[in-house]
C-alpha cells in the first residue's frame, strides 16, 4: 500500500496511490509504504529517484548500520514501533529515509517510512493531524512527530499495564488465594511484565533514533527542542517501566508466596496424618507378632481390645493436635 501525505493550510491530508500517473499529482512530505510491492517501489524509484534497500526493514540488520546518513544528504533510520496487541504485543521495525535534496521539493524534503505492518503511532499522529492544524511544517517535523507519537502511545500502553496489575493487585491482597486465581494471577503478570520489556525497549530505540537525529544537525533551534522534549518524555517513561517493574516483581513474590502456604497446608495435613496412625501401626505390629501365647486367642476379648486400642491410640494425638490448633 503506497499512501501519500500533503500539506494544506496547515492539515496533513492522506491520498492512497494506485499508480505512477496519480503519485505525480502530489507533491508530499511524507511518502509512508506499506507492505509495499515491487511495482510501488518501481514508482518511487522512477518519480522520486529514491531506491529503497532490499534489507530495509530486516530483523537482523546490524546494529551499527541502522542510523547513517549518504554522501547525497539522504538520511536513514530504522527504528522499532511497538503494537500493543493484548494477545502477541511486537514490535514492527520501521526503515525512514529522509530526502532533504530533492529537486522537484527542495524546500522542505520528503520523509518516506517502510514497513510491512501497520504502526498504531502512524495512526495515531494522523488523527492528531487532522485535529490541529500547523502541527507540522516539513519532512523533518514529520518524522519528529511519528516519535513523539510512537512515545505518547507507549505512555498510553503503560496505563493499560498498571490497570491491570491493579486489578491482579486486588486478587493477591484478598487474602485466600487459592491455586486457581494464583494461576491466572502469574498468567496477568507475566503478560504484563512481557508488555512493559517490550515499552522499555521501544523507549531505548527511539531515545537512539532522536538522539541520532540532534547529532546529524539537520534540526532547526525549534525542532532540536523539540527533539529534547522527546527525550525528557522518553526518561520519564523510563523511570516508569521500573517501577512497574518493581510492582510486578512484589506481585510476584506475593503470589509464589501464597501457592507456597498453600502446599505447606497439604504437607501438614500429611504429617498429621503420619504422626496420628504411628501408635495405631505400631499396636498393630505387636499384636500381630508370632507369640506362642497369643493374647487375642487366649482372651476372648483380645480382638476387640486390639482394635479400640489402636482407634484410641489414633483419637488422642488429634484431640492433642485440635487442642493446640495444629490442624487449623
Amino acid at each position: 500500500m503506497l499512501n501519500v501525505f500533503t500539506l494544506s493550510n496547515g492539515r496533513l491530508f492522506q491520498e492512497e496511490i494506485e499508480s505512477l500517473e496519480e503519485l505525480s499529482k502530489f507533491r508530499p512530505i511524507w511518502v509512508d509504504l506499506e507492505d509495499p510491492t515491487p511495482e510501488e517501489k518501481r514508482w518511487v524509484r522512477q518519480y522520486y529517484g529514491l531506491s529503497i534497500p532490499e534489507d530495509a526493514i530486516d530483523d537482523d540488520i546490524e546494529e551499527s548500520a541502522r542510523f547513517y546518513e549518504e554522501d547525497n544528504g539522504e538520511l536513514h533510520i530504522r527504528s522499532d514501533f511497538l503494537v500493543a496487541d493484548p494477545d502477541e504485543p511486537t514490535q514492527v521495525r520501521v526503515a525512514f529515509i529522509l530526502n532533504m535534496v530533492n529537486d522537484q521539493l527542495r524546500s522542505h524534503g520528503v520523509l518516506f517510512s517502510i514497513h510491512d505492518e501497520t504502526v498504531p503511532a502512524f495512526r495515531l499522529l494522523r488523527m492528531r493531524a487532522r485535529r490541529m492544524p500547523g502541527l507540522m511544517g516539513d519532512a523533518k517535523e514529520v518524522l519528529l512527530k511519528l516519535f513523539d507519537a510512537d512515545a505518547e502511545y507507549c505512555a498510553d500502553t503503560l496505563e493499560g499495564v498498571y490497570d491491570e496489575l491493579e486489578q491482579a493487585s486486588k486478587k493477591v491482597l484478598a487474602g485466600d488465594v487459592g491455586d486457581e486465581v494464583a494461576s491466572e494471577v502469574l498468567a496477568a503478570i507475566a503478560r504484563q511484565e512481557d508488555m512493559n520489556g517490550r515499552i522499555r525497549r521501544n523507549v531505548m530505540d527511539t531515545r537512539r533514533a532522536v538522539s541520532f537525529l540532534m547529532r546529524s544537525k539537520m534540526l532547526d533551534a525549534e525542532q532540536f527542542e523539540e527533539a529534547r522534549q522527546i527525550l525528557r518524555d522518553i526518561d520519564s517513561l523510563d523511570s516508569h517501566t521500573t517501577f512497574l517493574f518493581d510492582k510486578i516483581n512484589f506481585l510476584m513474590d506475593a503470589t509464589v508466596g501464597f501457592i507456597n502456604i498453600n502446599q505447606n497446608k497439604i504437607i501438614k495435613l500429611f504429617s498429621v496424618a503420619s504422626v496420628a496412625l504411628l501408635p495405631p501401626t505400631l499396636i498393630a505390629s505387636v499384636y500381630g507378632m508370632n507369640f506362642k501365647l497369643m493374647p487375642e486367642l487366649e482372651w476372648q476379648y483380645g480382638y476387640a481390645w486390639a482394635i479400640g486400642l489402636m482407634i484410641a491410640s489414633a483419637l488422642v494425638p488429634m484431640w492433642y493436635f485440635r487442642r493446640r490448633g495444629w490442624l487449623k
